[in-house]
């Protein structure tokens, strides 16, 4: 060992609420850094004890005391070690967003977050207070001064300027940081900045799984004071995260350190999206799932995630055939099936479908057939869904992705109907780059190739398309992507060169979807701007830039 200390990073995941289970966890991690790597410190992501974000259990006095008695059991049992564990710390009426310091069987150092985010999917501000009389934290491991930042807090500079001048030669970052698309360069740019700039090492730990509808990537780095960011760990897994700081060099020197190797935009938004299914299934008690498969490209995208996630065993595939059906789609969903060894079930909706249609016969004389009956097909296949999965047990996955949900291309209770949507913030043009990507790498494809090559359709009347009542999805997918994710007006995607009568139809339709996206079931985030806790616009909307131009 140099001139430093050996530092253990504990990349796991520590599930929201489960106290208990994270305490004795964490207790058992502390042990282990010690014993297993003889690691001198030993860091936790941030709120590891109550899991990220806790949300209003924070609002609960049993929780938050719940939360104390653990810290201070697991203080008590760390010897021949530090230990940087974060949690809920209660002050009399307010909460903090804190990290204790364990040493000798005593809290020997708290250190309350001093930056609270309130954007994207941050309610911080809810929740916590920042301490008026709050500053520095800064400690001795080894002869080694430590300091200590929370996760938001690296952002602004006067933190870290700030514990850098009071001693530190390293600083501890645990964090609660959701992956989205395209961050890890700008966190990786963050990090050389703030290093170089204090002359100071960072290591930075963030937690790793799925909680609803976040999934948090792990990827912790090490960064050397001279702003060398060393390769980020492998994203989406649990890892034991070992390197030893020279204190001379200001350095790290990786002892236990599976380094990331594939960062493609592609590669990581798909793991995201397996580990976020995978983590709601297993954190919420669900062994298996139900899928409705089209022959269409977004069921067998979600199709193939869930064998991915699951186990082929575990997932169960349902064609649910209409009058409008082709024989192309049942033949093609037949063959992911089998080709993923997935169950295959088909349950032919003619019959229930004319039931529905009967019972409002005589309310509908009259009146043309129009989307009304579209919509019933729909719906007539979310019922049979939901009634497999209510009497044989399972989670059934909706398979609707976020092109749709913006303009409300969807059917509310029917396509709709699910309790997880994989897809949701994958946009259809992100859907077929993915579907090539999986296709490409793994041997044999798990979507056939038919299925990307054909053009889309919900088959609910003769001889339909998608673009019958789309624009194409490039052009679609790029207004949307400038209105949605980008919050441009009207004008500055009209003056990128976009036809206006379409601009304002494409807006039109987001506006009134509004509604449908608030009853939708919860999806893995992978960008910047997700449906959900990231956009939050009121269903009723006085404003409305279209019709107020028109």
């Amino acid at each position: 060992m140099r001139d430093g200390l050996r530092i253990a990073l504990a990349q796991f995941d520590f599930p929201v609420g489960a106290v208990e289970a994270n305490a004795a966890r964490i207790s058992g991690l502390i042990a282990e850094a010690r014993d297993r790597y003889a690691a001198d410190l030993v860091l936790f992501p941030e709120l590891s004890l109550s899991g990220y974000p806790p949300e209003d259990l924070l609002l609960r006095p049993q929780f938050l005391a719940d939360c104390k008695a653990a810290i201070s059991r697991i203080a008590g049992d760390v010897t021949g070690i530090v230990a940087v564990v974060g949690w809920p710390q209660a002050a009399g009426a307010v909460v903090y967003n804190a990290i204790s310091v364990l040493r000798d069987g005593a809290i020997a150092a708290t250190y309350r977050k001093r930056d609270l985010p309130n954007y994207a999917v941050f309610d911080e501000r809810r929740y916590f207070a920042i301490d008026p009389d709050g500053g520095p934290c800064v400690f001795d491991v080894n002869g080694v001064v430590v300091g200590a930042l929370i996760c938001q807090d690296l952002w602004g500079i006067e933190p870290t300027f700030e514990t850098a001048a009071a001693g530190a030669q390293i600083i501890l970052v645990p964090n609660a940081s959701p992956f989205e698309r395209d961050k890890h360069a700008e966190r990786d740019a963050l990090l050389s900045e703030r290093a170089r700039s204090n002359r100071v090492a960072l290591a930075y730990v963030n937690v790793v799984g799925g909680q609803d509808a976040i999934v948090f990537d792990g990827a912790s780095l090490l960064a050397d004071a001279t702003g060398h960011v060393h390769p980020a760990a492998v994203a989406f897994e649990e890892h034991w995260l070992v390197a030893d700081y020279d204190a001379t060099a200001r350095a790290f020197f990786p002892v236990a350190w599976p380094a990331e190797t594939d960062e493609g935009r592609d590669a990581v938004a798909w793991r995201a999206i397996v580990l976020g299914l995978r983590d709601y299934c297993r954190k919420n008690g669900f062994d298996r799932v139900w899928i409705g498969l089209s022959g269409g490209l977004d069921s067998a995208m979600v199709l193939a995630m869930a064998v991915d996630a699951l186990g082929a065993e575990q997932v169960t595939a349902v064609r649910l055939p209409s009058r409008y059906t082709a024989d192309l789609s049942n033949t093609l969903a037949a063959e992911q099936c089998t080709a993923l060894g997935v169950r295959l079930l088909t349950l032919p909706i003619e019959a229930p479908f004319q039931g529905y249609l009967g019972a409002i016969d005589e309310i509908f004389a009259g009146r043309p057939v129009d989307v009304t009956e579209e919509n019933l097909q729909s719906r007539t296949r979310g019922t049979l869904l939901m009634a497999l999965s209510n009497k044989l047990g399972g989670l059934l996955l909706t398979t609707g992705n976020k092109s749709e949900y913006a303009v409300g291309y969807t059917t509310i209770y029917g396509d709709m109907c699910g309790g997880y949507a994989p897809i949701k913030d994958l946009y259809k043009t992100e859907v077929y780059a993915l579907a090539r990507w999986r296709n490409a790498v793994g041997g044999a494809p798990v979507i056939p190739w038919a299925v990307i090559e054909r053009p889309p359709s919900a088959e609910l009347r003769e001889n339909q398309e998608d673009q019958d009542s789309l624009p194409p999805y490039d052009v679609l997918d790029a207004i949307l992507f400038r209105h949605v994710d980008q919050e441009q007006s009207r004008e500055e995607i009209v003056a990128a060169g976009f036809a206006p009568d379409m601009v304002d139809h494409v807006l039109r339709l987001v506006r009134a979807s509004e509604w449908k996206r608030q009853q939708a079931a919860p999806g893995p985030k992978i960008s910047r701007r997700a449906f959900g806790r990231e956009r939050r616009y009121p269903i009723t909307n006085g404003y409305d830039e279209v019709v107020a131009r028109s």
